[in-house]
């Protein structure tokens, strides 16, 4: 079922897309909390009047979310986790994660904009985030997952203890 959307909804997508939803979840959440409306055609023409008339706000917001994405270019993430055996992560990495992260990093993105393959990340290693701050901007931002654990060395084998020759008389 095609729906237009009236609000930004996390994981689904933002204000004026239309998508593609399971009857039941638009009939009985999204169009009676007022968040999406059925995508008829008569809806589907209001919205392209309404786009057509929010022209000059749409550009102000695709130039704000393109400097965002020059700011993220620039930007190197590094999210150490616990690790056990191997690569495995103990718990997950999520948006709400790189979210912080970023914002540490300087550059403020909203979690509902990060959409992560899988929604969780239980391994190491490098992984790809697609970051959708507009309809029509999207970036997909790479990132390190490490081990926070500090690199051991190898140990080297203890000296051993010269026995001193015992005095039995």
């Amino acid at each position: 079922m095609d729906i237009i959307l009236k609000k930004d909804v996390e994981n689904l997508g933002l204000e004026f897309d239309t998508v593609s939803v399971k009857p039941g979840y638009a009939r009985n959440f999204l169009i009676p909390q007022g968040y999406a409306l059925l995508a008829t055609p008569k809806n589907k023409a209001a919205l392209e009047a309404t786009l057509e008339a929010r022209k000059e706000e749409e550009a102000k917001l695709i130039s704000a979310a393109n400097a965002v994405v020059e700011q993220l270019k620039k930007t190197s993430i590094t999210i150490p986790a616990k690790v056990g055996s191997g690569d495995k992560l103990f718990g997950s990495i999520n948006n709400a994660d790189l979210s912080a992260a970023l914002e540490k990093a300087g550059v403020s993105v909203e979690k509902k904009y990060i959409k992560i393959p899988g929604n969780t990340i239980k391994r190491t290693g490098k992984v790809t985030a697609n970051i959708r701050l507009h309809r029509n901007v999207e970036y997909n931002f790479e990132f390190d997952i490490v081990s926070d654990a500090p690199v051991e060395a190898p140990k080297a084998a203890p000296a051993k203890k010269e026995e001193a020759p015992s005095e039995e008389a």
